[in-house]
């Protein structure tokens, strides 16, 4: 990351604030990127890549609105909103790793699943985990301090997902109708809802998309850097103080340019999705391609890695494992406990995908059969469809948002399975 304070001294700014030079820096930055894009495309550019998300669901002809909450532990996060009326019922959209809000407005109007809910009629909330874009303060830790990233999804479930739905349940004087989960978003609300029940029973329907709970049958190479990180965490910890995979312009920036110089390599950045997510061309729409790297990746910390990474090695969802002797001193056990699945009383449907290669279709059938009510088990038919196909395929509004809506309409809610 670019240290603001160093910038100033270095550019002979004296009289310029941090905040200023690295606004300076950002406009700067957009300016070059914007006519750099119309210089290497012949097509329309797409302002998206740099507005955020309430920006971006503005400029869709919505109105937006953005809500900074406080949770239980001190960490300040964002919601974004697109406002229903008084009658409106509440629901939740939260986003998987390195992701933000925005994924839930990339696909457009008429397309992407939070344009499609407002358009029912639903109250939309868009949720950003701790240590995102759109969530890194504290009330008295600094992002630069490790002590900040001391984290993962257990923090997220316990904490964050407890925080939001408190503040959505107050304001509205109303149960949440849905929560809609991507991927770690699923995971998350499976440890609230077997760690916090009192707020799981705020929630009258759960939505998972791409379920992350047990993944020790994932197929994706990432599985490797899993592995691998932990070996490498002094290293993170030294240069990148816990954090991996900041987001900011001068990452988009190289990263959207080395992917848009010629179609040669705007298929190699292509094939990295595909390498990682499993291989859908059909349903990959090339246009989006610089919305999604202007959004994606976002930060996210060591830990959530590598407590991901214990649960592909060890086939548990468990919670976080620090070793015998301070797993004794934590849990008054050598082994990290469970997190029991099968006490989780929310209704759940379950969407899933043969061609996704982080969450395999085995391990989704196992959860299947622990949780004690699903109320849908949907293989989404599109045999390639990926991991982020359900965020950002051509046809997802036909494969899979429909029938989200028809769940949530009640029409749908008896126990459905499609199992293959």
């Amino acid at each position: 990351m670019i240290n603001s304070e160093a910038m100033v001294s270095f550019c002979g700014h004296l009289d310029m604030t941090s905040a200023d030079v690295t606004s300076e820096l950002s406009a700067l930055v957009k300016r070059i990127s914007w006519t750099k894009w119309n210089q290497l495309n012949n097509t329309e550019f797409n302002p998206d890549v740099f507005l955020n998300t309430p920006e971006m669901i503005k400029r869709a002809g919505y109105p937006a609105e953005a809500h900074v909450i406080m949770t239980e532990d001190g960490y300040l996060l964002t919601l974004h909103r697109i406002p229903g009326g008084n009658g409106s019922p509440p629901v939740l959209l939260l986003h998987g790793i390195l992701c933000t809000s925005a994924v839930w407005v990339i696909l457009g109007k008429g397309k992407a699943l939070a344009y499609l809910l407002a358009d029912q009629g639903y109250d939309v909330w868009l949720g950003n985990f701790r240590g995102g874009t759109y969530s890194r303060a504290h009330i008295s830790l600094s992002s630069s301090d490790p002590k900040f990233w001391d984290f993962s999804f257990h923090e997220m479930g316990i904490y964050d997902l407890p925080a939001m739905i408190t503040f959505i349940t107050n304001m509205r004087s109303q149960p949440l109708h849905t929560y809609i989960g991507h991927s770690m978003g699923t995971t998350s609300f499976y440890v609230m809802a077997t760690e916090r029940p009192e707020i799981a029973r705020m929630v009258q329907l759960m939505i998972s998309l791409g379920p992350g709970a047990f993944l020790n049958h994932m197929q994706s190479p990432v599985r490797q850097f899993f592995f691998s990180l932990k070996d490498s965490q002094t290293i993170t910890r030294v240069f990148f103080h816990d954090e991996l995979f900041p987001q900011n312009d001068f990452v988009r920036f190289l990263t959207k340019y080395l992917c848009y110089q010629n179609f040669a390599q705007k298929e190699m950045c292509a094939n990295l999705i595909f390498l990682t997510m499993g291989s859908d061309r059909e349903q990959f729409n090339y246009t989006l391609l610089p919305v999604i790297l202007g959004h994606f990746p976002a930060s996210t910390s060591t830990k959530t890695l590598l407590h991901f990474g214990q649960e592909i090695q060890s086939g548990k969802f468990c919670r976080y494992d620090y070793g015998r002797e301070k797993n004794f001193l934590i849990y008054n056990s050598v082994e990290p406990p469970d997190y029991n699945v099968t006490s989780i009383t929310v209704p759940i449907a379950l969407f899933y995908s043969d061609g996704d290669l982080l969450v395999a279709s085995v391990d989704v059938k196992r959860l299947y059969h622990l949780l004690p009510n699903v109320v849908d088990m949907y293989e989404v038919p599109w045999p390639n469809f990926n991991h982020v196909d359900f965020l950002w395929a051509k046809d997802a509004p036909k494969l899979v948002y429909e029938r989200i809506l028809k769940i949530m309409k009640g029409k749908n809610s008896t126990n459905v399975t499609t199992m293959g």
